[in-house]
C-alpha cells in the first residue's frame, strides 16, 4: 500500500491511498472461494460449483464488496502510519477502482486541533457569593400561600381572581361538539384556563344568572375537530366563591404535608431545600463563568463536522422542547441561532478533554455514585430507577461521563484566579417576589 497525504487548508486532509492491483485479486479471489462452498446454482451441488462459473456469476459483486473493505482496512492503516486522528468520516474520492488494476482513491478528511492550553492561572473567573435570608424564607412561604388559596361563598356579581362555578353547554352550527357540555365546571376568572370571551362573559354574573356567548377556539386549538371554529354558549352560574390566603399556621404546615413540628419545622425545610437550590445555582453560575473563561482564552481551528453535529443536535433539542418530535424529512429550525453555541460546546469539549488526559483523570467512584444518587432522587421508586441505570451501559456513561466533568471543573477551579461577587437568593435563582 502507497499513500501520501496534503494539506488543503485549515485542519482539512486529503490521502491518496494505492492498492496494488495484485492484492485486489487476491481479496476477490478469497471472497469467490468463501462463497463456492455455500452457492446454490442450478445444476450444481453445493460446493461442487466449478470456481469459473463462480466468478462469472459473482465475479462484480465480490469486486464490489472486496473494494469496499480493502478501502476501510487502508485507511485506517494509512491514517495510523501519519498518526493523525480523523475528526469524522471520509469522503471518498474514486480514482481507480476498476477490476483487474490497483485500487486507487483519495480520503478527504479533517483532522482534530492541536489543543493546548493557555496558563490558567491568568484566567479571573466570578464566583457568586450568597445565602437565604428569612426575608427570602418569607417570600418562599407567600408563593406557597398563593398556591393554595382558600375560596367562600359570596353573595355579590363575579369578579376577577374569584372561581366561578358553571354549567354550559357549546354548540358549532347549531350541534353540541364533543365535550361540549358540562356541569359543575370551576374556573379561576382571569386565569386564562377558558376561552377569553367566556372568561369576560361570566364577569359581572351572579348565582342562577344565564348568559349566551359567542367564541372562537384559536386556530392551534388542541383539539383539532372545534380549532378556529366560531361556537356559541349558553351558560348558568351556580356558585361564585371569593379567594383568600390561608393563616401561616401549624394548620397550613400540615395541609402542605409536614405532618410534625408546624410552622417552625416547615420554615426549617424550606430553608434547607432553598440552601440545596442556592448552592447548585452558585455552582453554575461558577462553571459557566469559568467555562466563558476558558473558551475566549483558548481560540481553536475547529472541525467543520463535529460544529454540524452540535448545531443539528441543537436544532432537534429545541423541536423536542417545542413538543415537535423530528423526523428525518422535517425541516430544521434556521441555522444560524444555533452556530456559535455549537463551537462553543466543540471547543469546550476538547479543551476539557485535554484536561482530563494531561492530568490522567479518571473516574471517581464516589462522585459516580452521588451523580447516581442525584438522578434517581425525585423518582416514585428510585431503587428500581437505580438498577435501571446499573442495568444500562449508555446510562451509566452519561453518568460516568457528568462526573468525570464535575472532578475536571474542580481542578480546573483550583488553578484560576476566583473573585467572589455578592449576589442574593432571587438573583441566582431567578425567584421574583411573589
Amino acid at each position: 500500500m502507497q499513500h501520501s497525504v496534503t494539506v488543503t487548508g485549515g485542519l482539512e486532509r486529503r490521502m491518496e491511498i494505492t492498492v496494488p492491483g495484485d492484492q485486489v485479486s487476491e481479496a476477490v479471489a478469497r471472497r469467490l472461494q468463501q462463497w463456492s462452498r455455500t452457492a446454490r446454482i442450478k445444476g450444481f451441488r453445493p460446493g461442487k460449483v466449478p470456481f469459473a462459473v463462480i466468478k462469472s456469476q459473482y465475479g462484480e459483486q465480490a469486486h464490489v464488496e472486496a473494494v469496499q473493505d480493502l478501502m476501510q482496512s487502508s485507511y485506517a492503516q494509512a491514517v495510523d502510519l501519519q498518526k493523525l486522528r480523523p475528526a469524522g468520516g471520509p469522503r471518498i474520492e474514486p480514482i481507480a477502482m476498476a477490476p483487474g488494476g490497483e485500487l486507487k482513491y483519495a480520503a478527504v478528511f479533517e483532522v482534530m486541533p492541536e489543543v493546548k492550553l493557555g496558563p490558567l492561572g491568568e484566567l479571573s473567573v466570578e464566583k457568586p457569593v450568597a445565602s437565604v435570608t428569612d426575608e427570602d424564607v418569607n417570600d418562599m412561604l407567600e408563593r406557597m400561600r398563593r398556591q393554595r388559596p382558600v375560596y367562600t361563598a359570596v353573595a355579590r356579581a363575579a369578579a376577577r381572581d374569584d372561581r366561578v362555578t358553571l354549567d354550559y353547554e357549546g354548540r358549532i352550527d347549531g350541534e353540541v361538539f364533543a365535550g361540549g357540555k358540562g356541569d359543575g365546571l370551576k374556573v379561576i376568572l382571569g386565569a386564562g384556563n377558558i376561552l377569553a370571551e367566556l372568561d369576560a362573559g361570566l364577569v359581572g354574573m351572579s348565582v342562577g344568572e344565564t348568559k349566551t356567548v359567542h367564541a372562537r377556539f384559536p386556530e392551534d386549538y388542541g383539539a383539532k375537530a372545534v380549532a378556529g371554529k366560531e361556537a356559541v354558549f349558553d351558560m348558568k352560574v351556580t356558585a361564585i366563591e371569593a379567594g383568600s390566603l390561608p393563616a401561616l399556621d401549624d394548620d397550613f404546615a400540615r395541609a402542605v404535608g409536614l405532618q410534625e413540628g408546624g410552622l417552625e419545622a416547615l420554615r426549617a425545610e424550606i430553608r434547607k431545600g432553598m440552601e440545596g437550590e442556592l448552592a447548585e445555582a452558585i455552582r453554575r453560575k461558577t462553571r459557566e463563568s469559568l467555562l466563558d473563561a476558558l473558551y475566549k482564552a483558548n481560540p481553536l481551528d475547529l472541525p467543520k463536522v463535529l460544529v454540524d453535529e452540535q448545531v443539528q443536535e441543537l436544532q432537534l433539542q429545541m423541536m423536542r422542547r417545542l413538543g415537535i418530535e423530528p423526523k428525518p424529512d422535517m425541516a430544521l429550525p434556521a441555522r444560524e441561532p444555533y452556530e456559535e453555541p455549537a463551537r462553543k460546546r466543540v471547543a469546550l469539549g476538547l479543551l476539557i478533554g485535554d484536561v482530563v488526559r494531561s492530568q490522567n483523570f479518571t473516574v471517581d467512584r464516589q462522585r459516580v455514585e452521588q451523580r447516581l444518587t442525584a438522578a434517581v432522587a425525585g423518582s416514585p421508586d428510585p431503587e428500581n430507577l437505580r438498577r435501571q441505570y446499573l442495568q444500562s451501559r449508555e446510562a451509566m456513561q452519561q453518568i460516568e461521563s457528568a462526573a468525570l466533568e464535575d472532578q475536571t471543573i474542580d481542578w480546573l477551579l483550583g488553578q484560576v484566579k476566583v473573585t467572589e461577587k455578592p449576589a442574593s437568593f432571587a438573583e441566582l435563582t431567578g425567584y421574583t417576589q411573589p
